[in-house]
């Protein structure tokens, strides 16, 4: 093993420890759970190349969308070409990142009309005694099981990642917002004043030849606004509000009309579909409810709206609806391709420069995206899942 795989990476958290540019190969602007696996899987791969990964915030960024994603691994309506590599991410979940709240935990989804597959919803009241309690079972007689289904923090994953990349050799910068110049990017090492403030402490122009824009929605606007070049991914703004009703470790994971309950911390997290992107410019804020301003985006109100007749515990206090915007916990969420359903993806641009993004199904094959993405630039054509 060579001198740099063999010792662990350097972490530079603030300002007040000094920064000397020893030379990178690669740079991995973004340390979520998508830059995060990639640097790892660098150093697996390729442990000769020396890695950077920079990221603006904290491990991890409480303000980036890993921290909010849902953690639910499932591969129902996955197609089967697909399948072999979620089953691969859905085990590096489970035996690799430590205490990653790996939780085997069957998913339900819920319909009004009988189709392949399905099941009586009453006949699995026995077997989830929660059932009752949130759902009308007249409006939504049938139900699609997926028992391999889990839940997980995808928080955890990238901090797990972004660990073992720094003990298997990377280094990391925290608090460093980066730009994207030709060969290269531009690091602001930010600090805040005893006012609060956020400012930039000292720049620094790190060249590389290769640069991995694992931005999450901030990726295809930083390759268009820093390097010029058009992408034709989208993003949209996601909020995951709580409805506080007892769940367990028995409790299942619920889907109904594309929104989906998943028990986490005693109650429910509600992760409403997106339909589409949200147009450039849009500016996240609250809707109404019977005249009276919410925190909830109209759009997910609508949602939860119509669904209350099938669901009717959302039509109780149970469910947080805020007064403002910033009282519902949500995030920007990249969309590759542009649509709701794009799978996670790499793109090659000009220059050596990277996209890398996650997006609607990197809770089920992100990992399987930023390996693939590892082993094309460490020259390794096989991949584990095949």
């Amino acid at each position: 093993m060579s001198e740099t795989a063999s010792k662990a990476g350097q972490v530079w958290a603030h300002v007040g420890q000094a920064f000397v540019d020893p030379g990178y190969d690669v740079i991995v602007a973004g340390a979520g759970r998508m830059g995060a696996a990639c640097a790892l899987y660098l150093r697996q791969l390729a442990p000769d190349l020396r890695t950077l990964l920079l990221d603006e915030g904290g491990l991890p960024n409480e303000d980036g969308a890993t921290i909010l994603a849902p953690g639910i691994w499932t591969g129902m309506d996955l197609p089967a070409a697909w399948q072999a590599e979620a089953l691969w991410v859905r085990t590096q979940v489970a035996t690799v990142f430590g205490d990653a709240g790996f939780d085997e935990r069957t998913l339900l989804e819920l319909h009004a009309q009988e189709m392949d597959g399905t099941v009586q919803t009453s006949s699995l009241q026995a077997r989830f005694p929660t059932l009752s309690t949130l759902v009308q079972m007249e409006g939504l007689p049938f139900a699609r099981l997926d028992p391999q289904a889990a839940t997980y923090r995808p928080g955890a994953v990238a901090l797990a990642c972004a660990q073992q990349a720094i003990r298997q050799g990377a280094d990391l910068m925290l608090n460093a917002r980066a730009t994207l110049v030709p060969g290269g990017v531009q690091v602001e090492r930010l600090t805040v004043t005893n006012t609060h403030q956020i400012i930039t402490h000292e720049t620094h122009v790190l060249s590389a030849p290769r640069v991995i824009i694992a931005l999450g929605a901030g990726g295809p606007y930083a390759a268009e606004h820093d390097l010029g070049v058009h992408t034709a991914h989208a993003r949209a703004y996601r909020q995951v509000p709580r409805l506080n009703v007892s769940s367990d470790s028995a409790s299942p994971v619920l889907r109904a009309s594309g929104l989906t309950l998943r028990p986490q911390a005693g109650g429910y997290t509600l992760v409403p579909p997106i339909h589409h992107r949200d147009p450039h410019g849009y500016v996240p804020q609250g809707g109404h409810l019977t005249g009276v301003p919410t925190g909830l985006r109209r759009e997910t109100l609508e949602d939860l709206v119509a669904l209350m007749d099938l669901l009717p515990v959302l039509g109780t206090g149970a469910l947080e609806l805020g007064r403002s915007i910033s009282d519902v916990p949500g995030a920007w969420l990249v969309l590759p391709g542009g649509s709701p359903g794009g799978r996670p993806q790499h793109q090659a641009l000009p220059g050596g420069a990277h996209l890398l993004l996650g997006g609607p199904l990197a809770d089920v094959l992100g990992l399987s995206t930023a390996y693939d993405l590892a082993a094309s630039m460490a020259g390794v054509q096989t991949r584990p899942w095949n």
